[in-house]
Order: C-alpha cells, then sequence, then structure tokens
C-alpha cells in the first residue's frame, strides 16, 4: 500500500508541474518520506547500545556499573510510568548516562582538534558485537588506556576504563594518531591535583543505586498501590 501510495503521488506531482518549472530540482514530497523517522529510532538504538561499557558482553552485566544500569532499566520497565517511583529510576538513569556520555564528549573534542571533524562520530562508534579478536594493536591499546586512566582526567574515576575505548585505541593506532591523541589528552585534561576527590558531575554512587533498585523491586507495588489509593481520594473529593 505504502509502494502505490508514493507512485500515485509521483504520477500527480509529475502531472501538476508545467514544462517551464524544469529549474526546480527538489520534489515537495521525498520518496520515502518515513525514511527519516527510521533514521531516528535507529540512532537512539544505536546510541543506547552503544552506552554499556563492555561491547562484547551480551548480557550487559560484566562490568559493576553496567550491571547497575542494566537494573535500572530493568526496574523501570517494571515500574508504572508517572509514578514517583518511576520517575526516581529515570533520574538515576539519566545520571548515569550523562556520566558516560561527558567521558565520550571529551574523546569527540580531542578527536575533532585532531582534525577527525567527520570521522569522530564513526571512530567513537562501538557496537555490542565488537570482538577482541578483531583487533589489531590490542597490547599496545591497552598500555595506552592505562596511560590514559592514570596520567590524565579524562576518566576522571578510580574504577577501571571502559573496556569500549580499546577498540576506539586500537582504531587510532592503525590510524598513526595514537600518541597524538595521548598528547592532547594530557594537555586538555591533566590529572586533578586531588586524586582522592572526583567531580562531582561524573560521580555515580554504585552502591547506593543499586540499594535503591532493591528496594524498587520490594516496595514498588506497595507505592503504586498507595499512589492509586491517593488518586482515589482525590477523585472522590472532587
Amino acid at each position: 500500500m505504502g509502494s502505490a501510495f508514493r507512485l500515485c503521488l509521483r504520477i500527480c506531482c509529475c502531472c501538476s508541474v508545467d514544462e517551464g518549472d524544469e529549474d526546480e530540482k527538489q520534489p515537495l514530497v521525498p520518496e520515502d518520506p518515513l525514511e527519516f523517522f527510521n533514521r531516528e529510532v535507529r540512532k537512539r538504538r544505536d546510541e543506547e547500545t552503544n552506552l554499556w561499557s563492555t561491547p562484547g558482553d551480551p548480557s550487559h552485566m560484566e562490568r559493576e556499573d553496567d550491571w547497575v544500569l542494566h537494573s535500572l532499566l530493568q526496574a523501570r520497565n517494571k515500574t508504572r510510568m508517572g509514578t514517583t517511583g518511576y520517575r526516581r529510576l529515570s533520574v538515576d538513569i539519566e545520571a548515569m548516562r550523562d556520566t558516560r556520555r561527558e567521558v565520550r564528549d571529551k574523546w569527540k573534542t580531542i578527536l575533532e582538534n585532531l582534525g577527525f571533524m567527520a570521522e569522530a562520530e564513526a571512530l567513537l562508534t562501538v557496537s555490542a558485537g565488537a570482538s577482541y579478536d578483531r583487533m589489531r594493536n590490542a597490547t599496545a591499546a591497552r598500555d595506552m588506556l592505562g596511560a590514559l586512566h592514570s596520567d590524565t582526567s579524562i576518566f576522571n574515576t578510580r574504577e577501571p576504563p571502559p573496556e569500549r575505548y580499546l577498540f576506539i585505541l586500537d582504531r587510532l593506532l592503525y590510524l598513526d594518531v595514537a600518541e597524538d591523541f595521548l598528547a592532547k589528552a594530557k594537555r586538555f585534561y591533566p590529572p586533578n591535583s586531588d586524586s582522592d576527590e572526583e567531580a562531582p558531575a561524573l560521580s555515580v554512587d554504585l552502591p547506593a543505586l543499586l540499594a535503591r533498585v532493591q528496594s524498587m523491586n520490594v516496595g514498588g507495588k506497595e507505592e503504586e498501590e498507595e499512589e492509586e489509593g491517593e488518586e482515589d481520594d482525590d477523585d472522590a473529593e472532587s
């Protein structure tokens, strides 16, 4: 039906255009009006996929932060939308995702400074199906990841850096720009003067989030029942 609709649109457009309108190169109706929305859906899905720290872990639970985020997402899926618990979980989820986006933005800034203005997004994209067997310089990439973690504040955390950046460093080593990237990282994001403190914007209390997930699993239904009771009381009063 969609093909027939597009065919009719093309025929109608061709019949309504005068011969003197040949200068108009762009049609008013695109060939596939749904393609734009499909691209947006794929973009959002890929963005969520690429937020996982360890690409090769299909369960998304190999790292502690991955496991906590996965648990938060599962808990929110089981919580009624609009409740206080749902809103709290959404705030925690966005806090963790913002932390990862901030790290990714630092990498993108350095790559763009190195001249990869158009290629930065592609270089930073790591799918969940990435394989360690396909890495060309795994040992060198891991050594450089350790250097970035200890000699810069690009990750700004004492926790081990996400494994996904091994694949990105492997690409940079292949392009022979990894050393330049490390130098820029040391220049743009030097180590914090006080190594015992972390930037508040990048600090996520994983134990607290895990405790909240557990409490939501136990008390989520009770909270929903209480809110439903309050809503019924309000309706009765009105």
